[in-house]
């Protein structure tokens, strides 16, 4: 990122928040609270976006607790093409889904997830990141925060719009990010102008729902404790 633009800003902050000794909704808060205060036309902006999914209730159609989850096959961080089936072989798995590396909400629960994923193993499941982002900057967001888990390529947010989780940002967030520094059109390798909703679905062996977490407010995130209870019940005999 160039030095000195908002998104270098913003990364900062980020950093600054993620390590803050304190729960997820915390530190996003935290994080949330210092972008108003950094730049008052960007969180409104965000503020507005938020607004217009809110009220056009996007994910509301997306897999219920109980419904089969849809298979899916892409390719991780190393461009080994990966199905659902493989995970849920093993165990429950959690899924996660976020906008990219770029994105402070979503470094700042990744370091989270990070910190979770060997307490998620030893309950027998596992956890894998879904983003539109291509492999060399998922494999950037998993070194960055150091995680173990795979973070796989859902490149034009196929598998997102498969489950109504994806949605077009509009000009005014479009050209918010561009005057940032962001440049989505090299991240997400085409510049189709939507993202996901960073929702969280928590799958059991049998392929079934067992908990998710869907807020179009992409600045909130499923508890990390509900995530470990949600796997603890879906590993249980």
């Amino acid at each position: 990122m160039p030095e000195g633009t908002i998104a270098e800003k913003l990364a900062i902050a980020a950093e600054r928040c993620r390590a803050l000794d304190a729960p997820l909704a915390g530190r996003l808060q935290a994080f949330a609270d210092e972008l108003r205060s950094l730049n008052p036309n960007f969180a409104s902006v965000v503020d507005r976006l938020i607004a217009r999914l809110e009220a056009s209730h996007v994910g509301a159609d997306a897999p219920a607790v109980g419904d089969a989850m849809p298979d899916f096959m892409l390719p991780d961080q190393s461009g080994r093409l990966v199905p659902l089936a493989d995970f849920t072989a093993k165990g429950p798995i959690v899924i996660a889904f976020h906008r990219g590396h770029w994105c402070p909400y979503c470094r700042i629960t990744a370091d989270a997830l990070s910190r979770i994923y060997d307490d998620v193993c030893g309950l027998g499941g596992d956890l894998v990141v879904i983003t539109p982002e291509v492999e060399r900057f998922n494999a950037e967001l998993r070194s960055s925060v150091g995680a173990k888990f795979s973070i796989l390529s859902d490149i034009d947010n196929g598998y997102a719009l498969m489950l109504s989780l994806a949605f077009y940002i509009g000009d005014e967030s479009k050209d918010l990010l561009d005057n940032a520094g962001l440049d989505r059109a090299r991240f997400n390798a085409g510049d189709d102008a939507t993202l996901p909703i960073p929702a969280t679905f928590v799958v059991g062996s049998d392929g079934r729902v067992r908990a998710r977490h869907i807020d179009p407010d992409f600045r909130k995130r499923m508890d990390v404790e509900d995530i470990l209870a949600a796997v603890r019940l879906a590993a249980a005999p």
